[in-house]
């Protein structure tokens, strides 16, 4: 086997025992002998629980409702945005992928400005209908909790299944209209059947993040909502029960790994080749009144995902005294002299610095295992993917306590530095980049590769002169992924983080902990900075991808 063959599956496989299957030992090793007692016991002790088992349970549903809800609320949207090319079009994708990107804390500030008691929606109720109370009650509600997963999981119903319908060869579906079958009929026997592999991976991967969801349900969700996620922060943190937490963690890990084998063999099925040559126009657009209707459909849809975010942006400049601007000035200076000050320069440095060099680790590491996936007929193609993306479907807590764990060996302690935050960082990152660059590589034609090899090409050279080319855009899609993500990263942050390191979204919790409306409004103030730098990033995405393809 050649030096590249070798290193495409080695280096990320290296990278993944030192930055997650290390840590992750590391707390099942004390978390599971915590007490003496054999491995099992803390399972069994899990199992015998009756409040444990309810929320496995209550976890599974909510993920199974989330997932139907995003799918009926975001395939209308797809379908509008796979057939028809409209002015603002790249705008809008960019802008419905940035909730997906935002931390929890920040989701859940933008739906109480909108839903919350002091909410845009109550305010503007009770000021004209007179009332002496809101009239909307959703904090601590389960409803409210369906409605943050269906706003954070809708851009990966409308960008993964759109950009696998646009891409769909039209070839079937004008043979089956011109045999006389109805549009309604072409979509329920043609289209749809070809659309169920990224319809099912696109499910898959809703209910792996519902399922694993933990700041929505801590911010906004009440104590009997709380799913698996939340019960292991809890007895790891405050109950002190690290072997039913160890316990739990790696039960969960098991079903998330089931969930992501399921995903990847799924995502498989939905590659269909690119031709490389010009494309003839935009997709047909239709003018039935059904079309009229989906378009309306989603342009409600878009509005509605939007709203959390937007009324944070308003919430922003709006003081006791008018619009205004605060928030702005107050995380811009000190004047009150508080000891833990965090300037706001400081947080945008450190959160720009530290997505960096996630790119630069990411990227390198997620186009390599591209690589090592690229073969259709390796048996372990599939677990290996699914290997690759585990990180996703792990307690950040988790994560965040085994590096605390782990990176000591004797005098050599990287703890109190930079490394554990930019392990966790690219950690998270890199599955984007696979993700991104791997849905590209897939749909090349294979007869490039081949005719390259009769003509003595290399492997390596091979890859650098006839994959680059046209995988050079997936992989800038990829880096701006990775750069977002980590912009965006939050939970193992805050569990590593050190007062000189202090990231946006740390900033952010900072303030909220504090007291005062000057807080509240340096915190929305923040927020409203990651979320322009964040969908920043997402209209470079636009400009840069592949004739639309890759899976966000």
């Amino acid at each position: 086997m050649s030096v590249w063959r070798t290193a495409r599956i080695a280096l990320p496989l290296t990278f993944l025992v030192v930055a997650f299957a290390w840590p992750l030992v590391s707390v099942m090793r004390i978390g599971l002998g915590w007490d003496g007692q054999g491995i099992l016991q803390p399972f069994i002790d899990a199992a015998s629980d009756p409040y444990l088992r309810g929320r496995f349970f209550f976890t599974t549903w909510q993920a199974a409702l989330s997932t139907i809800l995003a799918l009926a609320f975001g395939l209308p949207s797809a379908y509008v945005f796979a057939r028809h090319r409209f002015r603002g079009r790249s705008a809008l994708l960019a802008a419905i992928t940035i909730p997906f990107i935002l931390p929890p804390i920040v989701m859940a500030l933008g739906l109480l400005s909108l839903l919350g008691p002091s909410g845009l929606v109550n305010d503007t109720l009770t000021g004209i209908f007179g009332l002496e109370e809101p009239p909307i009650k959703l904090l601590n509600t389960f409803a409210i909790i369906l409605i943050a997963h269906v706003v954070y999981e809708y851009a990966i119903v409308v960008r993964l299944i759109s950009t696998f319908w646009a891409n769909m060869d039209p070839a079937v579906q004008e043979a089956a209209s011109m045999l006389g079958a109805s549009p309604r009929r072409v979509f329920f026997q043609v289209t749809l059947p070809l659309l169920l592999p990224a319809v099912a991976a696109a499910a898959a991967l809703i209910f792996l993040f519902t399922f694993t969801s933990f700041g929505i349900i801590l911010i906004l969700g009440a104590p009997q909502h709380a799913t698996l996620e939340v019960e292991i922060y809890t007895l790891m943190t405050k109950l002190f029960r690290p072997h039913i937490a160890a316990a739990l963690a790696l039960t969960q890990l098991i079903a998330t790994f089931g969930m992501l084998w399921a995903y990847v063999k799924l995502q498989s099925a939905a590659v269909t080749r690119i031709r490389l040559r010009a494309q003839g126009g935009p997709p047909p657009t239709g003018h039935s009144k059904a079309d009229y209707i989906m378009r309306i459909g989603a342009l409600a849809s878009v509005l509605l995902v939007l709203s959390p975010p937007l009324a944070l942006l308003l919430r922003s400049f709006i003081t006791p005294d008018g619009l205004g601007l605060d928030g702005y000035t107050a995380i811009m200076s000190n004047d009150r002299n508080e000891y833990f000050y965090i300037s706001p320069i400081a947080a945008i440095r450190n959160s720009l610095a530290f997505a960096a060099v996630t790119v630069i680790l990411a990227v390198p590491l997620g186009v390599l295992a591209a690589y090592g996936l690229r073969n259709p007929r390796a048996w372990w193609r599939n677990p290996l993917d699914a290997l690759y993306m585990l990180p996703l479907g792990v307690s950040a807590v988790t994560l965040g306590l085994g590096y605390l764990l782990s990176l000591r060996v004797g005098a050599f302690d990287v703890r109190t530095t930079v490394v554990p935050i930019i392990l966790a960082h690219t950690l998270i990152a890199y599955p984007f980049v696979i993700r991104v660059v791997i849905s590209t590589m897939r749909a090349i034609r294979p007869h490039l590769r081949e005719a390259a090899t009769v003509l003595g090409a290399s492997p390596l050279a091979t890859a650098m002169r006839v994959d680059l080319p046209i995988l050079s855009r997936a992989i800038l899609v990829g880096s701006v992924f990775a750069f977002a993500v980590s912009l965006g990263e939050f939970g193992a942050t805050l569990l590593l983080n050190r007062p000189e390191y202090t990231t946006m979204p740390v900033a952010i919790l900072n303030y909220l902990t504090r007291p005062g409306a000057i807080n509240l409004a340096s915190a929305l103030a923040m927020s409203t900075v990651l979320m322009v730098v964040a969908g920043a990033g997402f209209f470079l995405i636009e400009r840069a991808r592949y004739r639309g393809w890759g899976e966000f």
